[in-house]
C-alpha cells in the first residue's frame, strides 16, 4: 500500500490527466455547445475498466462511462484502438452525447482507457438538434451509434466518419467536435505514458488500485456518519412524459447499513410511451452523484465510490429503459428527478432542498445550423446557508452560453437574460433564484424545449418554502413543459427557470 504522500501525489496525477484531456477538447471543440458551455465529460480508467479519476465535469456524463468501457473491452481491443458510440442500451446515455474511448498502447499492451464524452447538437433523428420532445422510440432520436472502431493510431476510418456524418445535419461541425475528443484523449493517453514512464507501470497500477480502496474507505465513513442505518423512503413525478400529460410517478427505497446504501426502485412506473425513459447507466450515475455530495470535497472520485451503491429497478421501468425505449429526456430531465427523489429520501442528512429538478433544455435549428443549451436555475438551500442563484443543478454541470457568443453564430437575438428575482423559497436560508432568457427569432426557427418543474414546485425542506415552478411562454402565451413549433420573425420565446427550495422556517 502506498504511503499518504505518494497516494496524495497520484489522485493530483491522474486527475490532472483527466482535466487536460477536458482542457484540449474545449480548446479545440467546434461547437459553442462544447467549446463555451462545455457539456462534455473527460475520465481515466484502468486496464480492467474502473475508473482511476474524472475531471469536475457533467455528473450525467461520468457516472455512466463505466459501462461504455465495458462495452468497448468486450470487443477486445487493440492497444492505440479508439471506439465511438453513442447507443444507451449498450454504454451510452441518450443519442447526442457521443463518447470515445481510447484504449492507452502501453508496452504493446492495454494500460488504460481515456474517455471523452461530448453533446453534440446534432444527430440526426425527426428533429433538428436530435431532442424532439415527442419522440416515441429511439430511432426517432437520430443515429444509432453501438461500440465501433473509430481510430487506429490516430489514423479516423475514414468509411466510418462517411457513415456517421451523412447521418447528421451539421456534418463539418461534427467533424470538428469529433476531432476535438480524439484530440483529447490522444493527449491523456501521452500523458498516462509519461507518468508510467516517470514512475514505473507496476507503481502506477497500484497507486491506481490502493486510490480506489482510500476513496471507498472515505465513501463510507462519510455515510455511516451522514446516513444513520435505516430504511428511508420518498416518491416525486415527472411532469407527463413528452406523449401524455398525467404525472409518473418515480418511488425509491433506500436502505443504509454500515456506510453502503441499497437505492430500490421498485414501484417505479413502467415504461413511458414518451420519451422520459432513463437507461440504468443514468440511474446509477444519479445515485452516485447523491453519494458524491455527501463525502467530503477531498475524497476522490472514482470507482471505489461506486463500490458503496448497489442500484436495483425492475427491468423495463422508467429507470432502467430496455430497447427500443426512447430516452432524449431521460438523460437530461428524468435524471434530475432521480436525484430529487434521492435528496428527498435523504432529507435528515446533510443534504440541500431541491434545486431547480430540470435542465431547461433549449434546441433551435434552421437551414445549415442547429443550436442546444441547457439553463441555470436555483439551487436548494441547505443548512449551511442560501442556495446560490442562476447555476446549473444536480446531474448538469455545464456554464451557460455567453450572449454574444450566441448572437455571432446563429441568426437569433437575445432580449433579456436576467435572475428571476424572489423565486427562490424563503425560510430561515432561501433558495436561489431561477433566470429569464428571452429569445427572438431574427428567421423562420425550429424550436424545441423540454422543461421540468412547470407544475410541480422544488419543494423546500425542514419548514422552508418551496421554489417558484418554472414557465415558457411564446409572445406572452403561457405553453407547457414541451414545445414544439416554428418561430417566425420577431417571434418571442421566454423560458423562466424554477428557484430552489428554501430551507427550515423563517
Amino acid at each position: 500500500m502506498l504511503d499518504p504522500i505518494d497516494l496524495e501525489v497520484m489522485a493530483h496525477a491522474f486527475a490532472g490527466i483527466a482535466e487536460e484531456m477536458g482542457a484540449v477538447l474545449v480548446a479545440s471543440a467546434f461547437s459553442p455547445n462544447i467549446r463555451e458551455r462545455r457539456d462534455s465529460s473527460a475520465a481515466l480508467f484502468d486496464a480492467d475498466g474502473v475508473m482511476v479519476a474524472q475531471a469536475a465535469h457533467i455528473p450525467v456524463h461520468l457516472g455512466a462511462m463505466p459501462e461504455a468501457v465495458a462495452a468497448v473491452r468486450a470487443l477486445a481491443p487493440h492497444p492505440g484502438d479508439t471506439f465511438i458510440l453513442n447507443d444507451p442500451y449498450t454504454g451510452g446515455t441518450h443519442l447526442p452525447d457521443i463518447t470515445l474511448v481510447h484504449a492507452i498502447a502501453v508496452g504493446g499492451v492495454v494500460g488504460g482507457y481515456t474517455v471523452v464524452r461530448a453533446h453534440h447538437s446534432d444527430v440526426g433523428g425527426s428533429r433538428p438538434g436530435s431532442m424532439p420532445p415527442d419522440s416515441r422510440t429511439i430511432f426517432e432520436e437520430g443515429i444509432i451509434l453501438p461500440p465501433t472502431r473509430w481510430a487506429r493510431n490516430g489514423a479516423v476510418d475514414q468509411t466510418v466518419e462517411r457513415f456517421v456524418l451523412a447521418n447528421v445535419r451539421t456534418p463539418e461541425m461534427r467533424r470538428g467536435d469529433l476531432a476535438a475528443q480524439l484530440a483529447a484523449c490522444e493527449r491523456g493517453a501521452d500523458r498516462y505514458r509519461a507518468l508510467v514512464a516517470e514512475r514505473g507501470h507496476a507503481f502506477v497500477v497500484a497507486a491506481g488500485r490502493d486510490l480506489l480502496d482510500y476513496a471507498e474507505r472515505r465513501t463510507v465513513a462519510a455515510l455511516a456518519n451522514a446516513v444513520p442505518d435505516g430504511v428511508y423512503e420518498a416518491r416525486d413525478w415527472m411532469e407527463g412524459d413528452g406523449v401524455d400529460d398525467a404525472d409518473v410517478e418515480l418511488r425509491v427505497r433506500v436502505t443504509a447499513k454500515g456506510g453502503r446504501l441499497t437505492c430500490d426502485f421498485a414501484g417505479t412506473a413502467g415504461a413511458a410511451r414518451g420519451n422520459v425513459n432513463c437507461p440504468i447507466s443514468v440511474t446509477h450515475s444519479a445515485a452516485l452523484f447523491v453519494v458524491r455530495c455527501l463525502a467530503a470535497d477531498d475524497v476522490p472520485t472514482n470507482g471505489g465510490v461506486q463500490r458503496v451503491i448497489t442500484v436495483l429497478a425492475p427491468p423495463g421501468c422508467l429507470v432502467n429503459a430496455v430497447w427500443p425505449s426512447a430516452v432524449a429526456a431521460g438523460n437530461v430531465e428524468t435524471s434530475q428527478r432521480i436525484t430529487d427523489l434521492l435528496f428527498r429520501a435523504l432529507e435528515d442528512a446533510a443534504v440541500p432542498a431541491q434545486g431547480q429538478g430540470t435542465m431547461n433544455n433549449i434546441v433551435f435549428g434552421g437551414d445549415g445550423w442547429t443550436y442546444y443549451e441547457t439553463l441555470g436555475g436555483g439551487q436548494g438551500a441547505a443548512a449551511r446557508g442560501d442556495g446560490p442563484s442562476g447555476v446549473h443543478v444536480g446531474m448538469s454541470n455545464t456554464r451557460n452560453t455567453p450572449i454574444e457568443a450566441f448572437e455571432l453564430d446563429h441568426p437569433m437575438r437575445i432580449r433579456t437574460y436576467a435572475l428571476r428575482h424572489g423565486s427562490g423559497g424563503t425560510g430561515r436560508y432561501r433558495g436561489g433564484d431561477g433566470v429569464v432568457r428571452e429569445y427572438e427569432a431574427l428567421v423562420p426557427t425550429d424550436a424545441s424545449v423540454i422543461s421540468e418543474r412547470r407544475r410541480h414546485a422544488p419543494r423546500g425542506t425542514h419548514g422552508g418554502a418551496d421554489g417558484a415552478p418554472g414557465r415558457n411562454a411564446v409572445n406572452g402565451e403561457t405553453l407547457s413543459g414541451r414545445i414544439m413549433r416554428v418561430l417566425q420573425i420577431g417571434d418571442v420565446l421566454r423560458i423562466e427557470t424554477p428557484g430552489g427550495g428554501g430551507w427550515g422556517e423563517a
